[in-house]
């Protein structure tokens, strides 16, 4: 399996069951997308503009649509295993930013989860409806609007007890959205960031003790 980041809440995994991009993100943030992006999926957690961009992306198919995901459910694509968990943008059940729906992905053996825009630490239903999550991408700068914080994000982190961490929605280049650097989530998490490009992984290959903690570089 391959992990991209493209910015923002954005990634491109490439799996033998699917190629699945998450939370595109429209120019307006100040960032890009590649250009030609294809994917059989794409997963958006919430509405706003910078998260829900999917008209950006093409199918993998000429002329066939990606299957777009944008709530909670099960669904099986490909034969990829998907769980769309509901949860919330801020720590008031959505009064103040709405809804959030967490995607776990079962691929090639593995359980990726993305936390879109999460607001909250995890209840233990929430937890339990994620099942098995080995690598988990997580928002690290927490901002001006209601996210969860570096200090709450590594309670969360504490609840899923992932392998692999792989911070997103932090603030890289010139982008517009109030988010801060990745360094208060480092030092919060206490452990020393690997930076790539691209996360390539097999399940042979997940640690069995130690989490890492993986930086990838915006694409």
């Amino acid at each position: 399996m391959e992990i991209s980041w493209l910015g923002h809440s954005c990634f491109l995994i490439k799996a033998k069951e699917a190629r699945i991009i998450t939370d595109p993100y429209s120019p307006e943030i100040g960032l890009n997308l590649p250009t030609g992006l294809r994917a059989d999926i794409v997963t958006v957690s919430h509405s706003h503009f910078d998260h829900n961009n999917a008209t950006a992306i093409s199918g993998q198919e000429v002329g066939v649509a990606p299957k777009i995901l944008t709530g909670p459910g099960e669904y099986e694509i490909n034969g990829a295993e998907i769980i769309g968990v509901p949860s919330f943008h801020d720590d008031k059940k959505g009064a103040e930013r709405g809804q959030n729906t967490i995607f776990v992905f079962h691929l090639e053996g593995m359980g990726i989860a993305h936390l879109g825009d999460l607001g909250h630490t995890l209840t233990d239903e929430e937890l339990e409806k994620m099942n098995q999550v080995d690598i988990l991408l997580i928002p690290a700068g927490g901002s001006y609007f209601p996210q969860i914080s570096p200090k709450k994000a590594s309670e969360v982190i504490n609840q899923i007890d992932p392998r692999i961490i792989i911070p997103m929605h932090y603030q890289v280049f010139k982008e517009k959205i109030a988010t801060k650097p990745i360094d208060d989530f480092v030092k919060e998490v206490g452990m020393n960031p690997e930076t790539l490009d691209t996360f390539k992984i097999n399940k042979a290959e997940l640690p069995e003790e130690e989490r890492r903690l993986i930086v990838l570089n915006k694409k």
